[in-house]
Parts: C-alpha cells; structure tokens; sequence
C-alpha cells in the first residue's frame, strides 16, 4: 500500500476536483505485474490502468488500491464492476470513498461477486493525500490552507499597507510549488491594494487554470490591478456581498467588464457560505495568503485546515504590523522544515476525516 500511494502521488496537482489514486495488482507470489495512477480528471482511473498493465496475470491476484473503487458512472464507467470482471481473488482499500454516490457501494459489488476485500489498511495516509477531497465531500467546503510569512518578531509588513518581502529564495521556490498544486489562492482586497500581487505559480509547472479569490466586501479592487492581465493564467472570482454590489454597480460592472467573476453572497452570510460556493465551482484546496483582515476572519470562522508560517529572521520592529496571536490556539502538532535562511512551521486544525 505504501508503495500504492507514492504511485498515486505521480497525479499530484492533475486530478481535481477528483482524488489523488494508486494501484497495484501483485500476483500470488508477489510479484508487482500492474501498475497504475489517476492522470488527470476524466481520463481512466487507477484500477483500470493498472488491471491493463497486468492483463491476464491479474486472475487471481491481489489488487492494491488507495481508495474503494467507484460505483457510479461519472465521466468514466464505473470502476467496481471492472475489477469484479478482471479475476482478482483479493481487494486490500486504504479508504473508502466518502462520496455519496459510493460511500461503501464499490465493496459490496467486490463481495457479492465472491472477491475478499480488506480495508483500512494506512488509512490516515491515503486520507492525508486527499484532504481537499475528503474535505468537500464531508464538510462540502474546500481544503484551506492559511500561509503567512512572519518576521522574527511575528510580524508581516512594515507597516499596514506597505508590501514588506520576508521570504527567502528557497521558501519562495516551495510557495510556488504548493501554488502549482492548489485549485485556488485567495487574499483580502487590502492585499490586492497594497501589493498589487500577480498570484500566479512561477518557476513551477502547472497544467490547468489556476483559480484567483479576492474577497472584496466593499468592491474596493481596481480594474486596473494587475491580476487582471494574467487571466490566462486562471479566473478572478471577487467575493461580495449583494447589498454591496447593488449599491455599487458602477465599481461591480468595471470588475465584470476587465474579465472578474463576481460571487456574492447575503450580507450577513459567514465565509463559510462562500466556501461552499466556492466548492460548488470545483474549488477543492485554496491557499488563504492574506493580509491579516482575512486570515482572522478564516481563523474565527473555524475553516481553517491547514496552517503555514514561514518564520524569516527579520526583525520589523514595534511600528510593524502584527499577526495573529502566536502560538495559534488550537493548532495541533507541529513540523519545521528549514528553508534557507527561513523555518517552515506546518500544523493541523482540522484533519481529514
């Protein structure tokens, strides 16, 4: 199984909205004779691939997969019946599929058709690749990730509204790469107006749009701000609340004509009720990156997953601005990764489940 899952790694940043997915058929000797990983949303899934890869040497054998085998047709048929039909004498699942459409379903097939099936089996693991889906199918918002770089003195800029670069090189290069990954990176409209930021992965390869949010109660984003040259790159989704856009039509109908996708909500709704929209667009993992309005607001909300500090050696002094209260009420176990001349500080709020 674990090599099942370093397989499925291989589709990292590629299969969104669906799952991360590995498998391995390993014959009665143990001899790993098919392999396979989920490319890309709409193309064939893992068990498929690797049951093509063993062919006749899957009869009998035992299938290794990090995530039940769908029951439902989607853009694909359905993978259950593929690997009942395939000869397999055993199924071993890391997870289930908590969608509602499988939830359990895709083993019953494997049994009913005389197939023993094991489950269980690193569990954690294969739930901990594919938090942003396991997350949209269970709490129906996607996967956030709250990243802040902070000075020594646990401070992010100068002071407010100054763009203040903390980062090392090195930081900046794994930045990138997790913006390669993610389906969406959000900031506050204060950011937008201090910094001017571009949002996009840079030095990393992506293969498909990548989601801009701006979360914009009082449609202060100017359409001349440069996210709106890099469309290419991906959408620019302005969250709003309605009252809001009515009585600033003006301001709403400049952000529309520039190329912004305007999503509003109620104005007394919680940011939840905007992840969930969010989540309905196909948005299953986002990068909350700022300023410090917006990540309070995600940290109170309780729909913060995922946190990163970037912690530099600068030191930004009383005048600075500061951050949230360090350390982090409620954050679970930490790991520090050191990057160049900065630590990257990661912990848990809420876990896959």
């Amino acid at each position: 199984m674990f090599r099942a899952l370093a397989v499925a790694e291989r589709g990292r940043g590629r299969t969104s909205p669906n799952p991360m997915v590995g498998a391995l058929v390993v014959d009665p000797e143990g001899v790993v004779v098919g392999r396979g990983f989920h490319a890309k949303a709409g193309g064939p899934h893992a068990e498929v691939h690797a049951l093509r890869d063993a062919g006749a040497r899957a009869r009998g054998a035992t299938l290794y997969c990090t995530l039940e085998p769908c029951s439902h047709v989607g853009r694909t048929g359905a993978c259950a019946p593929v690997v009942a039909d395939s000869g397999v004498a055993r199924v071993v699942v890391a997870s289930g599929d908590p969608n509602p459409l499988v939830n359990g379903k895709g083993l019953e097939i494997l049994r009913a058709r005389g197939i023993a099936v094991t489950t269980g089996v690193l569990d954690n693991e294969a739930r901990a690749l594919n938090a942003p889906f396991f997350s949209v199918m269970t709490r129906r918002r996607p996967f956030v990730t709250m990243k802040v770089a902070l000075s020594a003195d646990h401070r992010i800029a100068i002071q407010p509204g100054v763009r203040t670069p903390l980062t090392s090189p090195a930081s900046a290069r794994l930045i990138h790469r997790d913006r390669a990954e993610v389906d969406a990176i959000a900031v506050g409209s204060g950011t937008v107006l201090a910094d001017d930021p571009l949002l996009t992965p840079r030095g990393a390869f992506r293969s498909r749009p990548l989601v801009r949010v701006v979360f914009d109660s009082r449609l202060r984003t100017s359409p001349e701000s440069r996210l709106f040259s890099t469309l290419e790159t991906g959408p620019v989704i302005i969250v709003s609340n309605r009252a809001m856009v009515e009585r600033a039509r003006d301001r709403a109908d400049a952000l529309i004509a520039v190329g912004a996708e305007l999503l509003t909500v109620a104005e007394d709704a919680s940011i939840l009720d905007a992840l969930k929209q969010l989540a309905g667009k196909g948005i299953s993992s986002m990068i909350v990156e700022g300023g410090v309005t917006l990540h309070r607001a995600f940290w109170d909300a309780d729909v913060v997953d995922r946190v990163q500090m970037y912690m530099t050696p600068h030191r930004l002094g009383p005048a600075g601005l500061e951050w949230l209260p360090v350390p982090l009420a409620g954050l679970g176990p930490m790991t520090r990764k050191l990057l160049g001349t900065d630590i990257l500080i990661e912990g848990y709020v809420h876990r896959p489940d």
